[in-house]
């Protein structure tokens, strides 16, 4: 049995490669929540729709990111719309009285559908549709998620990290925001102060994720703040990990991250900005998997291949190196 930590695009990429080393049916993964929002009042979970499509044989491999093939008539047109209505476009922020009304899992991540900034697929919307109604009818966003994965034929197990809304929030000069205005509305670009996760402290793992750690746990190359940060901040999770087996993949090849923001928020909240600083941002981690032309040394053993994942190829190789560090760590 093993569970990855997923967040972002790193660990699903590395999941192409996982199905020769470890069975589907014998595969847990828990997914990040803090990126989730609701926007134009649909809730959008980006980090469980990428495995969901993912598993599906449906994503978008070009941007990691939505269906593949899909159309944007629904978007365009709001688009549209908004532009013949003069109504301002970009990222809007729902006032904070309308943050907290309402259901409880659009809490702090909620965004006006005018001219939504987030491109959104008709196909992908569907699935965004859905999820509400379902949610709004009482389901849980685990029951939700495990509903959609099985509907899109995934044969590993997909967990939602919590039930409950947890968002991820940068602050930056120009005030806060929520990580995907950070990202997706304003490219990265605004200096980031520091980095929250609001409603965490209240959360509660879901069902099934905290019995999910008792197996070997494989942390992909995700963001470790705001891909694998959200989970870490759930009271328990952290925990669990501690007494785990974790093996840890970076992200970095030295000092260079492969892709996002990873370096600008790891110096944001303190930490050490390469390789070499996963050692205090995982300090549970009983393996680590680092390039092979990475100087980063640790005390616990440590793999190293190529750890760039470009194709399903590279993400064999790195598994490889993966099932290599689980036999050293145990």
């Amino acid at each position: 049995m093993v569970t990855f930590l997923s967040g972002g695009t790193g660990t699903p990429k590395l999941l192409d490669g996982a199905a020769g080393a470890f069975s589907p049916d014998e595969t847990t993964v828990v997914a990040n929540t803090g990126d989730d929002v609701e926007l134009g009042g649909l809730i959008v979970c980006p980090d469980v729709d990428t495995l969901i499509f993912q598993g599906g044989g449906v994503l978008d491999r070009e941007r990691w990111w939505g269906i593949r093939g899909d159309t944007t008539r629904t978007h365009d047109a709001l688009e549209d719309v908004a532009e013949a209505a003069d109504l301002d476009t970009g990222p809007q922020f729902l006032p904070k009285d309308k943050q907290t009304a309402g259901r409880d899992l659009a809490r702090w991540r909620r965004f006006s559908g005018v001219a939504e900034f987030m491109e959104i697929g008709d196909r992908d919307r569907a699935v965004h549709v859905t999820r509400t109604s379902l949610l709004d009818s009482g389901y849980s966003l685990a029951e939700v998620t495990d509903r959609l994965a099985r509907g899109f034929g995934l044969e590993l197990d997909l967990l939602p990290m919590t039930n409950d809304p947890v968002s991820s929030l940068i602050h930056t000069p120009q005030g806060m925001m929520h990580f995907q205005e950070f990202w997706v509305g304003r490219n990265g670009e605004p200096t980031v102060e520091n980095v929250e996760f609001r409603g965490s402290s209240n959360a509660d793992p879901a069902p099934g994720v905290l019995d999910a750690l008792d197996d070997v746990v494989v942390i992909g190359p995700s963001n470790p703040v705001t891909s694998i940060g959200p989970m870490l901040s759930v009271p328990g999770i952290g925990a669990a990990l501690q007494d785990a087996t974790v093996v840890a993949v970076s992200p970095f090849l030295g000092d260079e991250a492969f892709s996002g923001p990873v370096a600008q928020l790891m110096d944001a909240v303190g930490g050490e900005p390469s390789t070499q600083g996963l050692a205090g941002a995982y300090p549970f981690a009983d393996a680590f998997v680092v390039d092979e032309d990475d100087d980063a040394s640790f005390d616990v053993p440590t793999e190293r291949t190529d750890v760039r994942i470009d194709d399903r190829e590279d993400a064999k190789r790195v598994v490889q190196a993966v099932t290599r560090a689980i036999d050293a760590a145990e």
